[in-house]
């Protein structure tokens, strides 16, 4: 059986940042890190956007302010990132507190999904040369608490402490192990919305502000815009019981010879469920697999001008005349989003979405593009044991996964406070 003093399930800036700082404050522990992947998972791989402050990304049931600024520093020293300028905020934020809508000011980085890529070559080369063991392709199978055993399928790994940081991908098997453990957690908040596409020149805010943050009534947010090379993707999930389907998100390169003249950016509304619902990660599945059903087994895209007349899109009318420019997920279903999406979400998002054409006139042109489902599955509340995400003895959570964060520098943050928690526990 194989030994050591760390075992981190996951690959993303949680997982990274709690072995850098446990291999920085321990050398003499042997840390080892695994992912079900066959590659370092998490934000940094996808267009690597880094929030600056607080609370972007720090979910305020488990961070006070003066907590999640202090680790926003530690965070920010570590990664030494590129801020980037804002410009004209002041006159978008007018414009939005006249009609009840918030501008958030946020210290932005931005890498792009090849920066990204970049960078984690860079962090797990640097952590093999300090002795990290990194193994990708190994899926954690189960746990044994008691012995502290970890089962793969590869192997039976003894370990000291166990942190799993997992991404929201990560959202079930959360559960599973939490389940195992006896953690008592709720699972009653999720994030439903929709991926908006148009030109730049329609969303001329994304020139002064990369990714800027609206607020709106109704628990609505603008979020993770994408601009200059920017293209809208989709991502897999397969429930428990093997029935797969998609969610779309955004990315960007920094490569300025991809740029594409096109802008993305997630509108959502946040769903919180009151008993007698079990699970929030449920319902927002069977919303996932229904619109997969729609649209044959894919997301569905829907052009704002057929929206506006109440009728679906067609692949014929996504080119010609208003409709000027081609879907970046060209694989996407043309349908309408209305059949697919519940109606209270549906028209929360269309209201913030006429708001924010108030605000930055043009975004709704008739060719912008809306894709249907976007869905962020992080709400895993664990009872935690104490301040460092321990769950129980020798176990920390971190990540979207378990709740702790809802970003890349708020990921990385927990991995700290973690790592702190870890290096109290080993030395006792």
């Amino acid at each position: 059986m194989d030994r050591t003093d760390v075992l981190i399930v996951g690959t993303g800036p949680a997982g990274l940042a709690a072995a850098f700082e446990i291999s920085s404050r321990a050398p003499r522990l042997t840390v080892a890190m695994i992912d079900r992947e066959k590659f370092s998972t998490g934000g940094l791989r996808n267009d690597c956007k880094m929030n600056f402050t607080y609370p972007i990304g720090f979910p305020v049931d488990v961070w006070t302010e003066d907590l999640a600024k202090a680790y926003l520093a530690r965070t920010e020293e570590f990664l030494k990132p590129p801020i980037m300028d804002r410009k004209n905020v002041s006159v978008y934020a007018r414009r939005a507190e006249k009609i009840g809508v918030r501008l958030l000011e946020i210290r932005q980085a931005h890498l792009g999904t090849d920066g990204g890529l970049a960078l984690i070559k860079d962090l797990t080369a640097e952590l093999m040369r300090r002795g990290v063991a990194i193994s990708l392709g190994e899926n954690l199978l189960g746990i044994d608490a008691a012995s502290r055993v970890a089962t793969t399928d590869r192997r039976e790994l003894s370990w000291g402490a166990l942190v799993v940081a997992p991404g929201r991908s990560g959202f079930s098997f959360v559960q599973s192990l939490l389940t195992t453990l006896g953690v008592p957690f709720t699972d009653n908040v999720v994030d439903i919305g929709v991926r908006v596409e148009t030109r730049e020149g329609n969303y001329q805010i994304v020139k002064d502000y990369y990714d800027p943050k609206f607020i709106f009534p109704e628990k609505t947010r603008t979020f993770c815009t994408n601009s200059r090379t920017a293209r809208v993707v989709q991502e897999k999930y397969v429930t428990d019981d093997g029935r797969a389907y998609y969610s779309v998100n955004g990315h960007a390169y920094a490569d300025e010879k991809m740029r594409n003249g096109l802008a993305n950016f997630a509108m959502l509304r946040t769903v919180e469920f009151t008993e007698p619902l079990a699970s929030g990660q449920r319902f927002a599945e069977m919303l996932g697999i229904q619109a997969a059903l729609m649209g044959g087994g894919r997301p569905i895209m829907q052009r704002i001008g057929d929206f506006r007349l109440g009728k679906r899109s067609k692949l014929s009318g996504f080119s010609g005349d208003l409709y000027d420019f081609e879907p970046t997920l060209a694989s996407a279903t043309p349908g309408d989003i209305s059949l697919a999406a519940p109606s209270k979400i549906l028209r929360a998002i269309w209201k913030s979405l006429k708001a924010l054409d108030t605000i930055v006139p043009g975004v709704l042109h008739p060719s912008t593009i809306m894709y249907y489902p976007e869905i962020k599955l992080y709400a895993n509340r664990p009872t935690f044991a104490d301040g460092s995400f321990r769950v129980a003895d020798r176990v920390w959570m971190i990540g979207d996964g378990a709740g702790t964060s809802r970003g890349i520098t708020a990921a990385w943050s927990s991995g700290l406070r973690a790592a702190d928690g870890i290096m109290d526990a080993l030395r006792d």
